[in-house]
């Protein structure tokens, strides 16, 4: 893809009538910079040179529409892979043990999580960062939307990430994003216990084949599950914490507690009571009725 961004540049500032040298002095860079992009060589572009050479040459986004491409190839393959699945999953099943999943961040609230690594090189190339998540979300919005099934561990809603505003419009950003009948949130609570998956996160991604892979992530860690014979154990662990997980409407109960930062108003069931939905659903699971999610229950007339 950088190839085909240099190529492209290359065109189009011939087509202008550009040499490097005048090229670099619009965009406000040295020559052998313009070099390098032609030439697919050295750092990639930056986000805010592609929108630069794209107003300088007139190019209408096509370069701002290429750079994610570029971008992500400074990922490594495992992980270019795994955003190629995403973006082509007819369904998405996540667990979020620590954060809000990227496809359901504010832009403020992407930018305070993805501003928490020790290894961003400044500003620039955390607002590329937060552009290309961004970016992602446009999916969810499109007519080939996947069906995205979340479940966020309760630290999720606890851990004010980004200060309180910040947080409070993130929360209503997931009982938003509820409403949409392509989208459902599940919490499960604390006092749950234990899991298999408390490491850090769970993706389990259906492609348009009937196919699936799965993908677990750490703080620093990242690893793609490609192999069927794997896959099956990592969706039977997404199966349990479904299960163990409140229902979606007391999950919107308890999101919507969190963000009025009353904990403890949540219609949150019994232990007990869990415990038999839990031994329900993953009866249905193996009777193949849990895949991609299963249908939300409907939702309650509003209260008087």
């Amino acid at each position: 893809m950088a190839a085909l961004f240099g190529a492209r540049v290359r065109r189009l500032r011939t087509a202008a009538g550009l040499t490097q040298a005048e090229l670099g002095a619009l965009v406000h860079v040295v020559s052998t910079r313009i070099t390098q992009i032609e030439r697919a060589s050295g750092a990639k572009p930056t986000l805010e040179l592609a929108r630069a050479l794209d107003a300088a040459l007139g190019a209408d986004d096509l370069l701002v529409e290429l750079w994610p491409y570029v971008y992500r190839e400074a990922f490594p393959d495992w992980s270019r892979t795994f955003m190629e699945y995403s973006e082509r999953a007819v369904a998405i099943r996540q667990y979020a043990a620590h954060v809000v999943p990227g496809l359901l961040q504010t832009e403020d609230y992407a930018r305070a999580v993805l501003g928490l690594d020790a290894l961003l090189t400044g500003e620039e190339q955390l607002e590329e960062r937060v552009s290309a998540r961004m970016g992602r979300q446009d999916r969810l919005m499109s007519a080939d939307r996947p069906e995205l099934c979340v479940i966020l561990d309760e630290a999720v809603l606890r851990r004010p990430i980004g200060g309180a505003a910040v947080m409070r419009k993130q929360l209503r950003r997931l009982l938003d994003a509820a409403e949409e009948r392509h989208i459902s949130v599940q919490v499960l609570p604390f006092d749950q216990g234990g899991h298999e998956a408390m490491g850090g996160s769970l993706t389990v991604l259906t492609l348009p084949d009937g196919s699936d892979v799965a993908y677990t992530e750490g703080a620093d860690y990242g690893q793609l599950i490609e192999e069927p014979a794997n896959i099956g154990r990592y969706k039977l662990i997404y199966d349990r914490l479904r299960a163990a997980a409140l229902p979606p409407i007391m999950s919107l109960d308890m999101v919507r507690s969190a963000m009025e930062g009353n904990y403890r108003g949540a219609n949150v069931p019994s232990r007990s009571d869990r415990r038999r939905l839990a031994q329900e659903q993953l009866q249905q699971s193996s009777r193949g009725r849990l895949r991609g999610g299963g249908r939300r229950p409907p939702r309650p007339r509003p209260r008087p």
